[in-house]
């Protein structure tokens, strides 16, 4: 089969590790980690663009590097080309290997921050969508010299109250950590933070499967020609329909 692999960058170390194993020829192209800032709509509107993009009759399948993402992917319809989405909330539960490892870990562990290669890497020092828009990435002081004292403090406490919320930080170790660097910069996030640290070990077979063309019912929605990838709010996560 030749593959159309639209992938988020967060996974980008996995899914190379994945496509270099793969028995097919997979085309990929990765999509900037700030699409997730717009969220929604906004989002599936933006990788619907790159989905329509694709030439007709030139692939098997489009495989989507992403979870249902707070509803990025909701709503995506294929076109010409059926679409492969995995049934995951988001990339944290695909890292892991599974929907139900995910939520054990995610029910015994209140108050986690993920981290992962991709997160590390790729959302920092990276120009986002929303860079210099929303200010999610901006400093107390860039805060202060762009808004004043007053409103660029309440800003950057309104942008950042979501660290108050964690007690936690838990690294998912995939054996793409290119000697250790990702691992000790995690650690060094939590204790700047006052958080626990752990690291956890990840399993990539969802990703090697999704790009193996090895799509279980179970494991990924399918969207032939003409449907659409909707959110389920169920355990299922994600269906086609239309």
């Amino acid at each position: 089969m030749r593959l159309r692999l639209i992938s988020c960058e967060v996974l980008f170390r996995e899914m190379c590790a994945a496509c270099a194993h793969s028995p097919h020829q997979v085309d990929v192209e990765f999509l900037p980690k700030g699409l997730h800032d717009l969220g929604g709509k906004p989002m599936a509107a933006e990788i619907q663009a790159v989905v329509d993009r694709t030439p007709e009759g030139l692939y098997d399948a489009i495989l989507l590097g992403y979870g249902l993402c707070g509803n990025g992917l909701d709503g995506l319809r294929a076109r010409h080309t059926r679409l492969v989405l995995p049934k995951a909330h988001d990339c944290i539960g695909i890292l892991m290997g599974g929907r139900e490892r995910y939520q054990v870990y995610f029910d015994a562990n209140p108050g986690t921050y993920y981290r992962s290669t991709g997160w590390l890497e790729r959302g920092k020092g990276l120009k986002q969508l929303t860079h210099n828009t929303m200010g999610f990435d901006e400093s107390l002081e860039a805060m202060v010299e762009k808004y004043g004292e007053d409103d660029g403090r309440y800003l950057y406490e309104e942008l950042t109250r979501y660290r108050s919320q964690y007690s936690k930080l838990t690294f998912i170790e995939t054996g793409l950590e290119a000697g250790g660097k990702f691992v000790d910069e995690a650690a060094a996030e939590a204790k700047e933070h006052g958080w626990k640290f752990e690291r956890l070990a990840g399993e990539l077979g969802w990703l090697r499967r999704l790009v193996d063309g090895e799509w279980s019912e179970s494991e990924f929605a399918i969207a032939e020609p003409g449907q659409t990838l909707a959110a389920s709010y169920d355990t299922a996560v994600v269906r086609a329909e239309g």
